[in-house]
C-alpha cells in the first residue's frame, strides 16, 4: 500500500478539506494539470480556476472547484496545501446558477469590445467552467 499524504484545502472562509489521501490533482498557471503523491519533491505553484481532485485513501474522490490561489508541497511525510482565493466542494455548487453564469459570460465575450468587460467575462467563464467540471456536469464552450 502506498504511503498516504496529508492534504489541506483552505480558503479565507474555511478549511474545506483536511485529511489523508493517495493523490491530489490540480492545475497550475502555465503548467497544466499536476498530480502529487507521497515522496513528491518540494513545490510551489500558482493555481488557476480548475477542478481539483483529492483521491482519498478509502477510494473516494473529493471534487472541488478551486478559483486561483497557491499549492505547496513540503515535508516528509508529504503534505499538500492548497490555499485558494475561493474554493467550493462539488456538492455545494448550484449547477443551474453556474450554467447561467457560463452562458452569460459566453454572450458577453461574443458581444463586447471593451477590454475590462472582456477580462471580467473571461474570468467569470473560467469560474463557471471549474464549478461545472467539479460537479461532473460538464459544459460546452
Amino acid at each position: 500500500m502506498a504511503e498516504a499524504i496529508k492534504v489541506e484545502v483552505v480558503s479565507p472562509e474555511k478549511v474545506l478539506y483536511s485529511g489523508e489521501a493517495d493523490m491530489v490533482i490540480t492545475r497550475t498557471a502555465g503548467g497544466g494539470e499536476i498530480a502529487f503523491q507521497a515522496g513528491h519533491s518540494a513545490f510551489l505553484g500558482v493555481l488557476v480556476e480548475n477542478h481539483t481532485r483529492v483521491f482519498q485513501t478509502d477510494g473516494k474522490i473529493i471534487d472541488l472547484a478551486v478559483h486561483r490561489g497557491f499549492v505547496e508541497v513540503s515535508g516528509n511525510p508529504t503534505k499538500v496545501s492548497i490555499l485558494s482565493d475561493t474554493a467550493e466542494m462539488s456538492e455545494d455548487i448550484d449547477v443551474a446558477r453556474a450554467k447561467e453564469a457560463l452562458e452569460r459570460h459566453q454572450q458577453t465575450l461574443r458581444a463586447e469590445s471593451v477590454d475590462k468587460a472582456i477580462a471580467d467575462a473571461v474570468a467569470g467563464k473560467a469560474r463557471a467552467q471549474a464549478r461545472l467540471t467539479a460537479t461532473g456536469t460538464g459544459f460546452t464552450a
